[in-house]
């Protein structure tokens, strides 16, 4: 499929992997729409895009918690530039700490914006495209949505939500027999975005990219591939497919490793932090940026093939011991 002159929507498009995003779809030659709530750092984008081929775009601040400004994202984005091709539901925060430690308030926004938020771009984007006749949802959900972890309670939830929320709205629109709107569900590891800064952090330590970290253009290109050549769901870098594939063969062996991967390597054993709400409730300040300056490609070179063939490695066992025991034990 062609992809030039295609409508883009993208939240979240202020930094990390939206903005990757927006920016290979301009890179194809399409118009894209950059929402988020910060208007600053949407402007930032938008330059970033219009040094590919001059490509068209539209900022529109929006806050995703609000149904009636997602509804008017939509409504701008058809009525300045035709239609919507393609809608990226992506605009995402978290929360880190214990279960019993972190604010209610900071639990429900997290969950207000994972999956509310995605609920209303589903409801905003999809009647457009079935007028249409085509289009492609795609939702960024996170390995996390497939192997939960310890002290991000509200984002594994919401992540495993919007793993349901495509799967649904895949079924639903194969019995009504639409065969040209496209769901699908990206499923990125650990990327080297702003992410962890802004994050909201109730642990006492400093929260760090667990390695091994992937580049937000890796998950661009994984998102614009989808448009290609749709599919339910596209794990993206080799540790987190390692990961999703012991889920399946055994799921206890890979709660016990991320839970230990978690405590090890995400949150710093070095560096304290202050109880902080981070960029829940008020965005960051600022021009954003895509990348978080945590290694990117030169931790991942260092690190994903070890952790892929330990993953991949303790599957194998796994599996051996599932196929000598006996059945019913």
């Amino acid at each position: 499929m062609r992809l030039r002159n295609h409508v883009v929507v993208v939240t979240g498009a202020s930094s990390g992997i939206g903005r990757a995003t927006a920016e290979e779809f301009a890179r194809k030659g399409c118009a894209v729409v950059l929402a988020a709530r910060r208007e600053e750092a949407l402007e930032a984008t938008a330059r970033e895009c219009a040094k590919h081929r001059g490509a068209r775009t539209l900022v529109v601040p929006t806050d995703t918690t609000d149904v009636k400004a997602v509804e008017d994202l939509a409504r701008r984005a058809v009525e300045e530039l035709g239609r919507i091709d393609v809608w990226v539901n992506n605009a995402a925060v978290n929360a880190f700490g214990r279960f019993e430690d972190v604010p209610l308030e900071d639990f429900r926004k997290v969950l207000d914006v994972n999956v509310m938020g995605y609920v209303y771009g589903a409801r905003a984007a999809l009647p457009v495209m079935r007028e249409q006749g085509t289009g492609t949802l795609i939702n960024v959900s996170s390995i996390v949505g497939a192997v939960a972890q310890p002290y991000s309670h509200p984002y594994g939830m919401s992540k495993y939500a919007v793993r349901g929320l495509g799967s649904s709205l895949r079924q639903q629109l194969r019995v009504e027999g639409v065969k040209d709107i496209h769901v699908c569900t990206v499923l990125p590891a650990t990327i080297d975005t702003p992410h962890f800064q802004q994050a909201a952090n109730y642990t006492g330590r400093k929260v760090v990219a667990m390695p091994p970290v992937y580049t937000p253009e890796r998950v661009a290109r994984a998102i614009v591939g989808l448009v290609h050549r749709p599919r339910r769901e596209v794990v993206v870098g080799p540790a987190g497919r390692a990961l999703v594939r012991q889920s399946r063969m055994a799921p206890a062996l890979a709660e016990r490793a991320m839970a230990r991967q978690t405590d090890k390597s995400h949150l710093s054993h070095d560096e304290e932090a202050p109880a902080t709400h981070g960029a829940l409730h008020v965005p960051a300040q600022g021009e954003g940026a895509v990348h978080g300056g945590w290694g990117g490609r030169r931790r991942t070179a260092m690190r994903r093939t070890a952790v892929a063939a330990a993953l991949a490695g303790a599957a194998v066992t796994a599996g051996r011991r599932l196929v000598r025991s006996p059945v019913g034990s």
